[in-house]
């Protein structure tokens, strides 16, 4: 039974989380900085960074505590590589190689949207194990940095088949949250007030590619979208039903895009399942909306708990659980330079 430390620093949550088995989160802890970011509408890098620095070992501690086990007890160290803020990353990365140095575990790199990608086989010890999706399923990655379709064959075969070509969905829920001054993070904000708002005051026309993928995504048109509908108050910001109407009209197009994309990927794939993953998979009128379309199409719908859609470390350690932990895995101290080296450039590309 292995039992994996996870570590999780790619933005502004730090985390760290103890897993058995790959799925069984025994003990984890998470440091949010929402209330740092939120008067400056979004993640400060530097202070992300300076404040993962603060957190990070009394995060790691606690996980380790409410899992009860000691440093004998912890079979190899996961990290997350990347994608994310470089000094974020950083820092993650310079605890776990210390860490891993000073106790002789061995130091397992995972890609952050990987992590995303296993987060739906977590659970706690006194949950049953959730329904694992059927080989091959199709994954929406769906979060503030990111947003794409994968083909998944196996842990270590996954295919993109459709990106976003301008911004993220988590993104574009930012954005206009800040143009409607309601602050930040917008996602949990436009989803409240869209429930009060009807979805079809406003029609904004969903992207179509006469070139490249049609799978792709794109929301950088409906953002100037709804910015030209902002402007029409004639410089006053839309308050009352107005305002509920226009964040429903928005959250609506934008599920509706990523709905359509889900289940045209899945009939092209030939695939029976879809998992849903990443910060933006918290939104209920998403789940229910990609729930309900793919049942019409006799597709089933995977999606973690909201605890681990949101960036977290179970589903780091969760994802090196797939990689042998003796078979290519050299001593960390034979890999402390190589993978320092190899981790900036990961992070920049």
């Amino acid at each position: 039974m292995a039992r994996i430390l996870g570590i999780e620093t790619s933005c502004d949550e730090t985390a760290a989380a103890v897993v058995e088995d790959g799925h069984r989160v025994i003990g984890e802890a998470v440091a949010t900085q929402i209330e740092i970011h939120k008067k400056y509408g979004g993640v400060v890098p530097e202070l992300a960074s300076r404040n993962h620095v603060v957190d990070i070992v009394p995060v790691v501690e606690e996980a380790m505590t409410r899992a009860q086990v000691g440093w004998s007890e912890i079979d190899a160290i996961a990290v997350t590589q990347g994608p994310g803020l470089v000094g974020a990353l950083l820092v993650g990365l310079q605890v776990a190689k210390a860490l891993a140095y000073a106790h002789d575990k061995p130091l397992i790199p995972v890609h952050h949207l990987t992590g995303h990608l296993h987060a739906v086989h977590l659970h706690t010890p006194d949950a049953p194990r959730p329904e694992a999706p059927a080989l091959p399923h199709v994954a929406l990655a769906v979060s503030g940095g990111h947003t794409a379709l994968y083909r998944v064959d196996g842990p270590e075969q996954v295919r993109r088949i459709a990106n976003t070509r301008d911004d993220a969905a988590g993104e574009a829920f930012d954005k206009v949250a800040r143009m409607l001054g309601l602050g930040y993070p917008g996602g949990p904000i436009i989803e409240r007030l869209a429930r009060q708002g009807d979805p079809s005051a406003h029609r904004f026309t969903p992207p179509r590619f006469k070139k490249g993928n049609p799978l792709d995504f794109s929301f950088s048109g409906l953002k100037t979208a709804v910015l030209t509908v902002i402007k029409g108050f004639n410089g006053a910001l839309p308050e009352g039903q107005p305002l509920y109407d226009l964040i429903a009209s928005f959250q609506a197009a934008a599920i509706d895009q990523l709905v359509d994309r889900c289940g045209r990927a899945a009939e092209s794939e030939g695939v029976e399942g879809v998992v849903l993953a990443g910060g933006v998979a918290c939104n209920g009128a998403l789940r229910a909306a990609a729930r309900a379309a793919l049942e019409a199409k006799g597709l089933k719908l995977y999606v973690p708990p909201p605890r681990w859609c949101t960036d977290n470390a179970a589903m780091i350690a969760s994802a090196a659980e797939g990689r042998p932990l003796g078979e290519g895995l050299a001593p960390v101290d034979q890999r402390l330079n190589a993978l320092g080296t190899w981790q900036l450039s990961a992070a920049r590309s």
